[in-house]
């Protein structure tokens, strides 16, 4: 009885070492790698590193890029906060973390700039990504473009949501110079990441990361990520009197034990940190977009490393619309005939129309048609009153208008534009981020609508809150057309009044 006992306990000791072989020792394999960083925001100095250059899986961090391309492209002009996105069967079907879109479905830009920054939302991440690119892929490309020129060299994009793709990796210091341009690159944009729920058009959203935001003193964002492969991470930014840090945590193993470490490095940096230090922002990307030879193919995509066999094209955004130039004609002298009160009276001319009464006019003997005088350079035509124009009836009279002996050069009436008969009205088709976007709107508009618009002037006015484009010179019933005819193209307007 004794003996079998004693190999009934070896088997059950057998057995528990094999299970701890065999299950547990695996799992304990499968955490993710642990990485951390820790920087002064101020001046981008490291405070704090370890295994930060490491290429890690960046889970949901990768919204950030998406968010930092989305705000980029509102402010070049491609898209706007207010255009609807036609949601792909493909982002519909993404997996949690999700909004909840159906395919076919049209949402505005500014709720799933609010879901994938609030929620995490895949599905509308996907559906950014594809109405700014495209494709994925086409987008993938424009991340890894933007990555490089932020100085992000260890970082490699194939999504714009982050769920666990190969090759699909970044490091936490890398994603700390993320945080750190959508900081400071989008001021106007950061405030999205420190709210604690926001309206996402069909629901209201939670925060990922309000526990953390709820905790820790001081701290504004940025972004939390997690899946299986990446663990819990989490990028962070803190603000207490002059200081600001930013903090990158891969591999936690859990929300709570990730929170507690992360602030456990904002106490650190906070503590290391000098109270005053100059505020050196980043500098805005440059855009180098390279193309490899077809000898020489590239092992890494979206590398910006020089070498032979390659070609680097600058890529960029447009600084100024330049008018086309004049195309060259015949040489001509310009009359300009100013719009100004008449110099001759009325009083004279009655009394020259008397005298034309008394004495009829001499009819013209047969043979070329006498060219008539000239008429004196201050006679405008505003000179010609409308209370004597049923006078000028014959055709004689009618023959009095302006004219001018012919020269050898040929010479051409220009007017200027008048701003009298109400022209004093204008229509406004929106306030837009930057002079260029707003330039590029007036001209889009001014060539849909030609018929109510051509003569108009196209007028961007700079505001506190954007750029406002405007087309002036108009009558009041001309731009009360203009903004009906424009709002049945489901244009904004509405119309400015005199002063």
């Amino acid at each position: 009885m004794r003996a079998r006992s004693v190999s009934s306990a070896r088997l059950g000791l057998y057995f528990i070492t094999a299970f701890w072989l065999i299950v547990i020792v695996p799992l304990s394999a499968m955490a993710a790698p642990y990485a951390a960083y820790v920087m002064d925001a101020r001046t981008g100095k490291v405070i704090h590193a370890q295994n930060a250059n490491t290429r890690l899986h960046p889970a949901s961090l990768t919204k950030m890029m998406t968010l930092y391309i989305a705000f980029e492209a509102i402010k070049r002009g491609e898209i706007s906060l207010d255009t609807k996105v036609k949601i792909s069967k493909k982002a519909a079907s993404e997996p949690p973390s999700k909004l909840g879109l159906r395919p076919g479905q049209r949402i505005a830009l500014r709720y799933l700039i609010r879901a994938a920054a609030v929620k995490s939302a895949n599905d509308a991440a996907t559906a950014i990504g594809e109405a700014i690119g495209g494709t994925e892929a086409r987008f993938a490309r424009r991340m890894n473009r933007t990555a490089k020129a932020l100085g992000m060299h260890r970082t490699t994009f194939k999504n714009m949501h982050g769920l666990t793709e190969a090759g699909h990796l970044s490091t936490a210091h890398d994603m700390s110079i993320m945080g750190r341009h959508l900081l400071y690159d989008f001021p106007e944009y950061y405030n999205l990441f420190s709210r604690v729920t926001a309206d996402a058009g069909v629901r209201k959203v939670s925060h990922t990361n309000r526990r953390f935001l709820n905790s820790y003193k001081g701290a504004d964002g940025i972004k939390t990520g997690y899946t299986r492969a990446a663990g819990f991470n989490l990028t962070a930014s803190a603000e207490r009197g002059n200081e600001r840090i930013i903090v990158t945590v891969f591999g936690g193993k859990s929300t709570t034990s990730r929170n507690a470490q992360v602030a456990k490095l904002m106490d650190l940096g906070f503590r290391r940190a000098p109270s005053r230090a100059p505020l050196r922002k980043p500098q805005k990307p440059v855009y180098a977009d390279v193309e490899t030879a077809p000898s020489r193919p590239s092992t890494n995509p979206g590398s910006v490393a020089g070498g032979a066999g390659k070609t680097i094209r600058l890529v960029g955004a447009v600084k100024n619309s330049k008018r086309p130039r004049q195309r060259p004609t015949a040489p001509a002298s310009v009359l300009v005939a100013a719009v100004q009160e008449p110099l001759i009276t009325n009083a004279d001319i009655t009394a020259a129309l008397k005298e034309a009464v008394k004495t009829p006019a001499p009819q013209p003997a047969p043979g070329p048609a006498p060219q008539m005088a000239a008429t004196p350079p201050n006679v405008t035509l505003a000179a010609a009153s409308s209370s004597i124009r049923p006078t000028l009836r014959p055709k004689t009279a009618r023959k009095t208008a302006v004219t001018r002996k012919k020269r050898a050069v040929e010479q051409e009436i220009v007017t200027r534009v008048s701003t009298s008969g109400g022209r004093h009205w204008g229509v406004n088709v929106g306030r837009y981020p930057s002079r260029y976007a707003a330039e590029k709107v007036l001209l889009k508009t001014a060539l849909a609508e030609m018929s109510t618009l051509d003569g108009s002037l196209r007028k961007v006015v700079r505001r506190p809150q954007g750029y406002d484009a405007n087309f002036l010179g108009m009558s009041r019933e001309t731009a009360d057309l203009a903004c009906r005819r424009l709002a049945a193209r489901k244009v904004s307007c509405f119309m400015i009044g005199p002063g």
